[in-house]
């Protein structure tokens, strides 16, 4: 019923990690996929095209505020799928959910405060620190024969510390793939409450947690928290919708919802368009068939890659992941600098991925990111090809 097999060429359609990857490198060839940005090398879901399309025929794409169906099929969605109980007035919708972090950022902090974040991170939870003029405090994942975990001594000294006033965080993690369990968020949470921490909390990778392992949402595991926590969901990731420009802001206190919907409204953030209000009403209400094997694909493609690497080249570590569509790569044993390395997979392997750096620069160096959201055979090729090229770089250093 679904293609998730047949490469997606796109090439000069404006495709952000497809116009990065031919800068640098021009004459890359045509059968080569980036492995950067997250989002999926698979056609959208049939039942969002023809939805959109059947839309379009009878559509007045004029001024837009959230219609009833719209707010229903987000509703529906977080109780059907998580039992999680919301109601439509705690929606705030947003463009982005980078542009829900920032706003929040500046809604309930002050210029100097320190915002907590547990790197590797998502890189805009450092920019929105940096470029509000607030003060990262880093709290390093712990991380252990591939495995990460919170540092929460660590986490507990910086919350107690009032000049630290928010804390930004991710679940599931990226980039480690970590789905964090409900008694690390109730430690979170425990200490957050008590601490008088605002959350930020970026959800927009629950959709995506591999058999085995369960995603709770954070602001259901302490009553006690209403009053501080912020959830980021959005469709771009779960049905990959990023270009339609549309997140749910889900705020349960309206003190705390208005304080953010003010602050919003001074960046005109807020203004979302017809089309990505039906695409995701479309999205949420029919298009779930469609996700299901996704998740499928996906959970092949990162038994492959950690196979892959533990069968043909150990010295590249690819724990399998808990959730996400990235895979947290460690090839610190290459023995290359961050910069030789990124130089050395674009330019000799055709290899365009994440750069850990990226992510943090002590907690990312020797660290690779790469996207599986794409068909399992290209993934196959990309393998291969990177194989060969290390075994290459292996006998000249051997020479």
């Amino acid at each position: 019923m679904y293609d998730f097999e047949t490469q997606v060429n796109r090439k000069n359609t404006g495709a952000l990690k497809w116009e990065l990857m031919y800068e640098a490198k021009p004459d890359v060839p045509s059968n080569i996929l980036p492995l950067s940005t997250a989002d999926m090398e698979f056609v959208n879901a049939p039942e969002i095209r023809r939805g959109l399309q059947e839309y379009l025929e009878d559509a007045v794409l004029g001024y837009q505020i959230p219609c009833e169906s719209f707010k229903e099929a987000v509703v529906n969605w977080q109780e059907r799928r998580y039992n999680w109980q919301v109601k439509e007035d705690w929606m705030v919708e947003t463009n982005t959910v980078i542009t829900a972090i920032y706003t929040a950022v500046r809604a309930f902090t002050e210029e100097k405060d320190g915002i907590i974040i547990f790197r590797p991170s998502y890189p805009p939870f450092g920019n929105a620190i940096d470029e509000n003029n607030r003060t990262e405090v880093n709290v390093p994942l712990i991380y252990e024969e591939g495995y990460y975990t919170i540092d929460f001594e660590r986490f507990e000294e910086a919350a107690k510390d009032p000049k630290n006033k928010m804390l930004i965080f991710c679940n599931p993690h990226n980039p480690v793939g970590r789905v964090w369990t409900k008694e690390e968020l109730e430690k979170i949470a425990e200490i957050a409450e008590k601490d008088d921490l605002m959350v930020v909390t970026d959800e927009i990778w629950r959709d995506f947690v591999m058999p085995g392992h369960e995603y709770t949402p954070l602001a259901t595991v302490n009553q006690e928290l209403t009053d501080k926590i912020i959830t980021c969901t959005s469709t771009s990731k779960t049905f990959n919708l990023a270009g339609l420009k549309l997140a749910t802001i889900i705020i349960e206190d309206e003190h705390v919802r208005k304080a953010f919907q003010k602050e919003l409204d001074k960046g005109h953030g807020g203004e979302i368009g017809n089309l990505a209000y039906k695409g995701v009403e479309i999205a949420y209400t029919q298009a779930e068939p469609w996700l299901e094997e996704v998740l499928k694909v996906i959970e092949t493609n990162q038994k492959l890659v950690h196979e892959f690497f533990k069968e043909k080249y150990p010295k590249i570590k690819a724990p399998e992941i808990e959730g996400t569509y990235v895979q947290w790569l460690d090839m610190s044993e290459l023995e290359m600098t961050d910069e030789e390395r990124a130089h050395w997979l674009e330019q000799k392997a055709d290899i365009f991925c994440g750069h850990g750096t990226n992510y943090g620069l002590v907690e990312g160096s020797g660290f690779e990111r790469i996207n599986l959201a794409l068909p399992t055979n290209i993934l196959q090729e990309t393998l291969e090809r990177l194989l060969t090229a290390l075994k290459e770089r292996d006998q000249e250093l051997k020479v």
